[in-house]
């Protein structure tokens, strides 16, 4: 199939509208009416549904998305083993991972940590876990890196690291001068989080529902940088991964608090899409290479984390 149709197609998805994606593509708006058409003709099927104010999916339009993005990636990843350059990895991180622990990943990859081999042209994304997911579905990453928080991989899926989970706050908060701190003198308290559904199942899996019940969660919504801010300023506490506080604890704009009851270790998840052609042996590679950055090296016992 023409892959200028399946272009037409993905751009009119992304854009909302035969105008906006005939302006992405550089065409006129007819080329790109009469490629989509074309498109229909070849499937058999109406893949969208032109109005006045755009295009959306029909129910096919939409069966057919991922694969036609999956057959644009590997146009383009022939069209690069034809060329000898490097495959293309796009990979896909939380922020609270990418905050510290990606770069480091990255850049050992990078200086052939992995060993000879093909290193690939690493393109990365950090975004919210439900952005990455979007991406992850739709193949606009090939590889995500998250926290596990009960993940259902639909596909090659493996543990790559740990670390621990702290329930943090500033220097100055009353929580912080306590030697233990039980859950019930953290009801009343103000959480801060940057994903609510996320963080709530860390609170439920770790100090219980009855907390969960008790206490106020203020979303700072996009920004973990905002978040530690205003944590050191005092605004509440905050459950976080150690990686994404480490500098913040070192350098004692916060603090960890001790809790009665510690909070166990959690996992690093890796999800991939197989059949990356050239870019499989680098994928793997970065894989051992993250597997050997791992925070927690002691492989604790499952938990989830966000």
């Amino acid at each position: 199939m023409d892959t200028r149709y399946l272009r037409a197609f993905v751009a009119v998805a992304d854009h909302g509208g035969i105008s906006a994606a005939a302006k992405e593509l550089g065409y006129a708006q007819s080329s790109v009416s009469a490629q989509l058409k074309r498109l229909e003709a070849d499937l058999g099927v109406t893949v969208l549904v032109r109005a006045g104010t755009g295009a959306t999916l029909t129910e096919a339009g939409r069966r057919v998305l991922p694969h036609a993005r999956e057959a644009l990636e590997l146009a383009e990843r022939m069209r690069r083993a034809a060329l000898g350059d490097r495959p293309r990895l796009r990979i896909g991180a939380q922020e609270s991972l990418a905050h510290a622990w990606m770069p480091d990943v990255l850049a050992a990859y990078e200086y052939g940590a992995g060993g000879p081999g093909v290193v690939a042209r690493v393109e990365l994304t950090v975004g919210r876990r439900s952005h990455l997911d979007q991406a992850f579905a739709a193949r606009e990453v090939d590889l995500v890196f998250q926290y596990d928080n009960g993940l259902r991989a639909l596909g090659p899926h493996a543990v790559v690291g740990h670390d621990r989970t702290l329930l943090v706050a500033s220097p100055f908060h009353p929580l912080a001068r306590q030697e233990s701190v039980t859950p019930g003198q953290l009801l009343g308290q103000e959480f801060m989080v940057v994903e609510p559904s996320c963080t709530s199942q860390m609170l439920v899996d770790r100090l219980g529902r009855d907390l969960l019940a008790g206490i106020r969660q203020t979303l700072i919504t996009g920004s973990l940088a905002a978040l530690l801010r205003l944590a050191g300023h005092g605004r509440g506490v905050t459950l976080l991964p150690e990686l994404s506080v480490a500098r913040e604890l070192a350098a004692g704009e916060l603090v960890a608090l001790r809790l009665a009851d510690p909070i166990r270790p959690v996992s690093i998840i890796a999800q991939w899409h197989p059949r990356l052609g050239l870019a499989e042996q680098a994928l793997h590679t970065l894989l051992d290479v993250a597997r050997r950055a791992d925070p927690l090296p002691q492989r604790p016992h499952p938990a989830r984390a966000c």
